[in-house]
């Protein structure tokens, strides 16, 4: 039964999550969301397999438990994580094509993370949109970007100590389906709404595939499901049958059905990290100038947490001798 299950999230591991770097809640749940999108987005692009994507999502999950986000660059975890997965896998992808998919995907050519609002008076954005300049990758560019995912693929691989497995809950939640008789009408809309919760299940901050194992995940993902396609239930508890409980099968259902109304919330509210980055990716430099706008303190999970920022400190000596020199 071991290559069925994960290694789960510990409750001192959840805890460090949030005391990483002092990163308010908004901005880690928006790192998390819109990195993982990410990784989706190059999978497609690569044409790998969706098992092994979200093989990737599991495993950057894993990594920023031990690992401060900030650490590195987001976009360049993403594209290490997914390299590594696929290395492992019988996809395996040459590091320029993981490079030149992620330069085409953080370029303004790119329509992952467009609102669909863009400017109609011909802005930059429209100027940018479709040229190939815009994502062009060159040698040094090409040469930088490989070692760093080089690199960054060896940090994870230590941290995680190179245990890289991931069960994920898609081929369960098929078997189930079938034992459950939910593959009579109407099977193709019940089948395609548990992988749709299972693949948005992988986006949510809360951490679901590291806090509940695969079966779990299948049979909230089943329940959930039946209930959007008004498919006929077993009267009975069905899913003791399947070793979970009412308070875990409840809990993870809002959890997957929530994802939607907080994105929406997050990308149409003022205030909402995502609406600020509509056009474009959430990155380590945005997050580090909202913290300073806050006033907090920029830290990267590693021994120099408590010492400030390079710029931050040149900052502060130049203003000391501005008024050093008014005085």
């Amino acid at each position: 039964m071991a290559h069925m299950t994960n290694p789960l999230a510990t409750v001192d591991q959840l805890y460090q999550r949030t005391s990483f770097s002092a990163l308010p809640s908004d901005l880690q749940d928006a790192i998390f969301f819109t990195t993982q999108c990410l990784t989706q987005a190059a999978g497609i692009l690569l044409r790998i397999p969706q098992s092994v994507t979200a093989q990737a999502n599991v495993i950057l999950a894993r990594y920023w438990l031990v690992e401060s986000p900030l650490a590195h660059e987001f976009s360049d975890t993403s594209a290490a994580a997914l390299f590594l997965v696929a290395k492992l896998s019988a996809h395996p992808c040459p590091p320029r094509d993981v490079c030149n998919v992620y330069a085409y995907l953080l370029s303004p050519s790119s329509v992952l993370f467009k609102s669909g609002s863009s400017d109609k008076g011909g802005g930059v954005e429209d100027k940018d949109k479709g040229d190939p300049s815009s994502y062009y990758l060159s040698e040094s560019a090409y040469a930088s970007f490989r070692a760093r995912i080089l690199a960054l693929e060896a940090r994870i691989l230590y941290s995680l100590s190179f245990d890289t497995h991931v069960a994920l809950p898609h081929p369960l939640a098929i078997t189930y389906l079938q034992a459950l008789d939910f593959l009579d009408l109407p099977r193709a809309e019940i089948a395609r709404r548990v992988v749709a919760y299972l693949n948005t299940a992988l986006l949510s901050p809360q951490l679901l595939y590291l806090t509940h194992q695969p079966h779990a995940l299948a049979v909230a993902a089943i329940y959930a499901a039946a209930r959007d396609a008004g498919a006929k239930m077993p009267a009975c508890a069905w899913w003791e049958v399947f070793d979970v409980d009412r308070e875990e099968l409840g809990f993870l259902v809002v959890g997957m059905r929530s994802l939607e109304g907080w994105v929406r919330a997050q990308r149409e509210g003022e205030d909402g990290v995502l609406s600020a980055k509509a056009n474009g990716m959430v990155t380590r430099a945005y997050v580090e100038g909202e913290m300073r706008k806050r006033g907090l303190r920029i830290g990267n999970g590693s021994a120099g947490d408590e010492m400030e920022d390079e710029e931050m400190a040149l900052m502060r000596q130049m203003d000391e001798k501005a008024s050093q020199l008014e005085g």
